[in-house]
């Protein structure tokens, strides 16, 4: 197959569309150099869709809060589906309406290569005659109805235990968005990129409530996705308990509005936490930060991961804590002045030493890989070949 770069995928969107299940494989194949098509019927490129939160708040069903905003960046009508090399369409309501789109039913039938969770709807009983498939648990009645065989991950008891994805010749599957790290891993893959890793890296990402909902999870199931450890700890919070994010989108205002994200479940427990288990940290930001800074034990942590020369990645407000820290000033050019370094307009994303700073999760594309020709995860950390001055290498993606 050719390089990934070359390679296209199309995003069927919606209003009422799972946030994560839209937004981790849109970064996360833009920032390999895979042209991603988000499309959705009766709106222009340009137009916003309004996506939801479906998250578990003790109630019998998911309950569903507003997401972010996702703006389309093709015209529905314009795209050449059958030159695309994968066809996505993320859970959440907007099936409802779509599966009565015979135009679109007919283009999932034809090319249907991943889908998750309520993504059933759409698939018709084409693409799923004969073939494994899993989603969320009520859709099984729907799955043997469309002739699919019911596949369900065994042993899940929380999020946590959600991993599983599943593929049946061009078919890739997954429970939800709890599942994006092996996701995105069978996507990669079912597209041509071959992961191959020396060994198997460790990060750590630190975060406390308010945590902008995107800036942790996207670097989280992203590098899950490329075979990494990852864990994520707050130090109020245990194992298994969930931190409550925030999602800080432009609505019109000054600054942006803040409203309430997913439940991110912490997965490991700060006292277990040594900075000399891990290869790099990330810092999310949101309000979380205004947490972390007083607390002595983080800031302790921070310096303890400077001081041993380990990449240390800041994302928006993350910058605050490695100010704090005293990490900024030596190494960053290009943030923060208060804590002697210097701003420098850019893309959004700067690198330098061993730190890397993004103004905020619409970078997200160039926090994971700046340059955009080569697999360059958290701007150096993952590298091809020996790029920058970084020796860490959390593995090579060929193409």
């Amino acid at each position: 197959m050719g390089p990934i770069a070359q390679k296209s995928a199309l995003i069927l969107c919606g209003d009422y569309m799972e946030d994560y299940e839209v937004i981790v494989p849109f970064f996360m194949l833009q920032s390999l150099g895979v042209r991603v098509d988000c499309v959705s019927p009766g709106k222009r490129s340009g137009d916003k869709c309004f996506t939801a939160i479906h998250d578990y708040l003790g109630f019998g069903l998911d309950t569903e809060l507003q997401g972010h905003f996702f703006t389309l960046n093709a015209n529905y009508d314009d795209v050449a589906v059958e030159s695309c090399d994968a066809l996505i369409i993320p859970g959440g309501r907007f099936t409802e309406l779509l599966c009565t789109d015979d135009k679109l039913v007919s283009t999932a039938t034809h090319k249907c290569t991943a889908f998750t969770s309520l993504k059933t709807h759409v698939c018709g009983s084409g693409p799923l005659r004969g073939k494994q498939c899993t989603a969320f648990t009520s859709f099984k009645p729907i799955v043997e109805l469309a002739g699919g065989i019911w596949w369900e991950q065994p042993g899940v008891e929380s999020a946590l235990d959600i991993t599983a994805c599943l593929m049946d010749g061009n078919l890739v599957s997954s429970i939800g968005w709890p599942g994006h790290g092996e996701y995105t891993r069978v996507l990669l893959e079912s597209i041509g990129a071959k992961i191959s890793r020396s060994h198997r890296n460790s990060v750590l990402v630190v975060l406390a409530d308010y945590a902008e909902d995107y800036e942790v999870n996207v670097p989280f199931r992203a590098l899950q996705g490329l075979g990494c450890r990852v864990d994520a700890v707050c130090p109020s919070k245990k194992k298994g308990e969930s931190s409550l994010t925030a999602i800080h989108d432009d609505e019109g205002a000054q600054i942006c509005t803040e409203k309430r994200g997913h439940n991110f479940v912490v997965n490991a427990n700060w006292s277990d936490i040594s900075a000399d288990d891990y290869d790099f940290l990330v810092l999310p930001g949101g309000r979380s930060p205004e947490l972390l800074v007083i607390n002595e034990k983080v800031v302790s942590l921070i310096k303890e991961f400077a001081d041993k020369g380990k990449i240390i990645a800041a994302i928006g407000q993350g910058k605050w804590v490695v100010a704090a820290a005293g990490a900024l000033k030596p190494w960053n050019e290009g943030n923060c002045e208060v804590a002697g370094g210097k701003v420098v307009e850019s893309g959004g994303c700067v690198a330098h030493g061993k730190l890397v700073t993004a103004s905020g999760w619409p970078c997200s594309s160039s926090f994971l890989n700046r340059d955009n020709k080569r697999p360059w995860f958290i701007c150096g950390v993952l590298k091809w070949g020996r790029l920058a001055s970084f020796s860490l290498c959390l593995c090579d993606v060929e193409q």
